[in-house]
């Protein structure tokens, strides 16, 4: 019933999954090289202030490189505006009675029915106050298709450009509009699509969605989940103890019962 991390893709296919992968790196390593050569260069214009060789010029030009570089560049596990510690976004009060979480894949079919079986009655519970739910997006089955680590870094990205409300009805839609494992999966510019839909604007949007601005942070979400025993999603938790069992709407009574 769960879905874990699994790789059932053509020798094709995982060169082209393979070949995405390395181009998405090489631009961290470009943009990390960059950012330790800057660091470099200021710090040898310090040294050069310090040595009475350059005025207080140089100060503010340093002083302005400090200041654009600390406003116009992310580490690449930086979190979005408004999630949680713990890799997601939480609706509803905190302190509520009752907390959920659910760890899921947006490409995960279990999870889209999880999703579907629970939502309404969710959603009531968290309107009335008497639970909170946060929403853990995993890129788990990247080993089917990128789509699934590149909705969760979609969602990421709604998140961060357009709060906690346009996140969650970006959510709902990515569910509601999910596609099979076996494809066609959507691409950049339908994510973009449905992130307007949700309430988004398409010029703050998508240039994160398309250049994978939080894939670092999902990477980090994968990572934490695993640690904690997260192997397969979805994966439910009510008030910390792991949800268990057979089918999914054994799985929902508990968490709406």
């Amino acid at each position: 019933m769960a879905q874990k991390k699994t790789s059932h893709r053509t020798a094709e296919e995982k060169a082209a999954t393979q070949a995405k992968r390395e181009a998405r790196r090489a631009r961290t390593e470009r943009a990390r090289a960059e950012a330790e050569e800057r660091r470099k260069a200021a710090k040898r214009k310090e040294q050069l202030t310090r040595a009475g060789l350059i005025a207080g010029v140089l100060v503010l030009v340093v002083g302005g490189f400090f200041l654009i570089t600390n406003l116009g560049s992310d580490k690449p596990d930086t979190p979005p505006a408004g999630a949680t510690d713990s890799y997601g976004l939480r609706i509803g009060e905190a302190d509520a009675p009752k907390e959920i979480v659910v760890y899921e894949d947006f490409l995960c079919p279990f999870c889209g029915q999880l999703e579907l079986t629970v939502r309404d009655q969710l959603d009531a519970a968290v309107e009335a106050g008497e639970v909170s739910v946060e929403y853990r997006p995993l890129g788990f089955l990247e080993g089917i298709d990128d789509y699934s680590p590149e909705a969760a870094n979609a969602f990421a990205v709604v998140l961060d450009e357009s709060g906690p409300e346009v996140a969650k009805t970006f959510h709902d839609l990515l569910f509601d509009n999910q596609p099979p494992e076996s494809g066609p999966f959507p691409d950049a510019d339908d994510l973009v699509d449905l992130a307007v839909e949700a309430g988004a604007t398409e010029a703050d949007v998508r240039p994160g969605i398309e250049d994978m601005a939080f894939e670092g942070w999902v990477d980090a979400a994968n990572d934490a989940a695993s640690r904690e025993g997260v192997n397969s999603t979805p994966t439910v938790l009510v008030d910390g103890e792991v949800v268990e069992g057979e089918t999914l709407q054994e799985i929902a009574a508990q968490m709406v019962g």
